[in-house]
């Protein structure tokens, strides 16, 4: 009995330093995402030199437009200071929406989803390389009710949270790749 408990103790022991030489070797691998860059350039200084064109929207829809293109602003260099561009960042958004839930009684619809899907694109400032492109997508839910004005007020705050959504999902993603870049 004591032979089995000392080849289980023995066995546990070489399977933990296994895996504590992996993690070890596979630490070296992970850089974070908000420290310096590939360029030693810090993420929140390549991040400001993003120049973030109008979104392009169909007609009826350019206030997702608007609101998303303020929060991708905001979130690449919130800083209000000039800074010198490299890079081009070029969108397009469009949403649509869904009323699932229906008054059995009213005939009008109870609450509404937004879909919201935003095609984006970083290239050079001169657009001789392009870096990186995705789509980016989300969704936000409000309730309508009978009186116009709150249904129209939620509806409204429902875009601004789509568009929040859509910006911290390209803002991640483009700082993933620009912090590999040399």
């Amino acid at each position: 009995m004591t032979g089995f408990m000392a080849g289980s103790t023995v066995k546990t022991a070489r399977n933990l330093t296994l895996v504590a030489t992996l993690a070890l070797g596979l630490s070296a691998c992970f850089r974070p995402l908000y420290g310096p860059t590939a360029s030693g350039a810090p993420l929140s200084a390549v991040l400001a030199s993003i120049q973030v064109d109008p979104a392009k929207t169909a007609q009826g829809q350019e206030r997702l437009g608007h609101y998303l293109r303020s929060e991708l602003v905001f979130d690449l260099d919130g800083s209000g200071q000039p800074s010198d561009k490299k890079y081009r960042l070029t969108l397009t958004a469009s949403e649509t929406v869904q009323t699932p839930i229906v008054s059995s009684i009213t005939g009008r619809a109870e609450s509404a989803t937004l879909l919201g899907t935003a095609a984006y694109k970083v290239q050079t400032l001169s657009g001789d390389r392009t870096l990186t492109e995705g789509v980016a997508q989300g969704t936000a839910t409000y309730d309508r009710s009978s009186q116009r004005f709150a249904s129209l007020r939620a509806a409204r705050d429902a875009e601004i949270r789509l568009a929040k959504l859509l910006s911290e999902q390209i803002k991640t993603r483009v700082a993933a790749i620009l912090a590999t870049q040399p």
